[in-house]
Parts: C-alpha cells; structure tokens; sequence
C-alpha cells in the first residue's frame, strides 16, 4: 500500500543522515575543538565551550570612554587552494587575521572572535585542523575565540567544498579612534606581506592552475625549496599586536588594512578629501610571488595594483618625528617594515608612484 498523497509504492523513512547531515560527526568535530578554543580564553570570557551565546565581560576594561568595533570577513577563495592540497592547518590564521586586523585597523584592541564553518559534508578531522588554526590565530591576535557554528550543506556544495568566515570585536577610547589629524607631512609605513594574504586568489588560481597547469605540489617557481600549495596557502600575518606597539610609541595618525583594492584603493579610504597618499614603487621588496603571478596571467601594472597588496599588507600613517618610533615598535614585533611614502595636499587620492 502507497503512503497517502504519495502515488507510488511503500518507502522507508528517511534520516538526517541520509539527506546528507551527520549529526554524530558535528558532535564529534565540537569534542575535537574544545580544547583549541578554551586555550584562547582570555579572563573576561564567563561560562565554556557549548552554550547558545559566548559571553564577555567588558566592565574591567580599562578605557573611560569604550566603543566597541566590529568586523566579518572570510578567506574568499583561498579556501580551493586548502582543499586541492588537503591541507587546512593554516586557513584559520587567515580568517583572523581579515578580522582582526580590520578591527585593529580603527586603532582597537581585539577582544574576542567568532568562526562560521559550512561545509558540503562535515569531516570532523578537516574541522578539527581548521579550528586548531582560527584558535592559533586568536592567541597571536590576543583575543578569545569566543564561539562559532559548523553546518552541512548536502546539495548545495559538493563533498569536500568549505568555507570560512568569522566575526571579530575590539575596543578602542572613543577620542582615539581612526583615522584622525591626517596631514600634509605625514608620512607611511608599510608592513611587509610575505604572500598574498587572502586577496586576488581568483585570479592567481585562474593564471598559475588553469591557465599554466602549475602542479601545487611542484616548485613554487624555478629554483625554489616549497612547493606552489604551500606559497598559495601561506598564512596571513596578524598585524594587531604589532599595530599596538605602534600606536604605544608613536601618534598614529592612521592605519590602512590593504585588502581587495591594492594599496591606492585601502590608502584612500583613510585620507581627508585635502590629501594625498603617495606610496613609492620602490621603497620596499615585492614578494616573488606577485612577479609569477603577473607574468602568468600577462596582466599590467595597473590590473595587479588594483587586486594585490603587492607586499604590503598594512599601511600606518605617522607624523614624520614619529617614524623611527613606529618602525621600531613595529619591527620588535617581528614585522619587516619600511618608510614608502608620504601625504601631500590633493584630492584624497591612494597612489602608486616612482
């Protein structure tokens, strides 16, 4: 006898499991993780790993006048790269580093951290490698990875396809958020980008894996000792300590994180309409991997400023007597760092120059 309203012959009942979603290996891949995430807590984390809602006490903080900055962001298409090669240990480094540093970015401190994990089928070891890195990038960060969701999408993204987001807040004093008293004068730091961080792999992937066949397990480029994947998926640098220490031995005027836009068009968006940003070609090392790149996809100048950081991943605007303080303070944090450019009266303008 058919089911009712069904027209067709007796059918067993379906489980979740069969419409593509594994509870037991959800509940798995948080048994994994806990560990990760409670090595980051900070103090004013109240409660565990677990609950409907992290919570964070913010009443010790020490700041007269808080307000709190928030931001979300993901690794775009970087992810492909850690899937081809199997490889996820390092993509959590990259998700908090988008956020953090965009957070630190408004002269804030960044508090605590949230990660969003969706997934064509759940594998608990993937998850558990992501998080290990997402709860890595936290404790370089300093702040708590506070909570975080993992969902199947059977049917809407194919086995082994992923994607990763998160959701970072800080706190900075009301009268020291940026930017602030930018001007004619000042110059620009930039912090070194050893890769591409999380930006362009669109048209990386496009010009070194479809249009050149490179193998990722295959020399970066000729003559070197790692392979393309591990150029590809190396991690992004977390500017946030390093951008305290500035901020503590100098007056930083202003900070620009360069992500999609390149350095003209991150630059610009901290500039009063009366300036400029003049940025040098030559005042710093460009990593070679932006050079295979652009000889790959046969793209001009102008095309790989505008999508690349080229090298820089971070831009600090300081008073000119307050350069060698900056540069100090950034570099005793570990960062390469140099001296590239400077404001000048204009039109509000980011701009590349020789």
């Amino acid at each position: 006898m058919s089911r009712p309203g069904t027209g067709g012959p007796p059918q067993d009942g379906l489980s979740y499991a069969d419409a593509g979603v594994d509870i037991a290996a959800g509940e798995k891949a948080v048994a994994l993780i806990k560990e990760h995430v409670r090595a980051t807590f900070r103090p004013e984390v109240i409660g565990d790993v677990g609950g409907f809602g992290g919570l964070f006490d913010v009443s010790g903080l020490p700041h007269r006048q808080p307000v709190l900055v928030a931001s979300t962001d993901g690794v775009g298409t970087k992810s492909a790269i850690a899937r081809l090669t199997g490889r996820y240990g390092t993509i959590g480094l990259d998700v908090v580093a988008m956020c953090v540093d965009d957070v630190a970015a408004n002269g804030a401190d960044p508090l605590f951290f949230l990660d969003y994990i969706s997934t064509g089928d759940l594998v608990p070891e993937v998850v558990d490698e992501i998080v290990a890195g997402v709860a890595e990038g936290c404790r370089r960060a300093g702040c708590a990875l506070l909570g975080g969701e993992m969902s199947e999408h059977p049917g809407l993204m194919d086995p082994g396809d992923f994607d990763l987001v998160g959701f970072a807040v800080g706190v900075v004093e009301r009268d020291e958020v940026l930017p602030r008293d930018v001007g004619p004068g000042d110059r620009i730091i930039g912090i070194a980008s050893p890769g591409l961080r999380c930006n362009g792999y669109s048209l990386a992937r496009k010009a070194l894996l479809e249009r050149e066949a490179r193998d990722l397990e295959g020399p970066a480029w000729e003559g070197a000792h790692h392979s393309l994947g591990e150029e590809l998926l190396r991690p992004s640098e977390i500017y946030a300590p390093a951008l305290h220490e500035a901020r503590a031995h100098a007056e930083v005027h202003a900070l620009a994180h360069v992500t999609g836009g390149g350095i003209p068009g991150n630059l610009a968006r901290v500039l009063p309409d009366g300036c400029d940003g003049l940025v040098r070609r030559g005042a710093w090392e460009r990593p070679r991997v932006f050079v295979e790149v652009q000889a790959a996809a046969a793209v001009d100048d102008a095309e790989m400023e505008a999508v690349f950081n080229l090298g820089l991943g971070m831009l600090v605007v300081v008073p000119p007597g307050d350069t060698h303080g900056a540069l100090d303070a950034i570099r005793a944090q570990g960062h390469e760092a140099w001296d590239v450019g400077e404001v000048v009266e204009g039109h509000g303008r980011g701009l590349l120059v020789d």
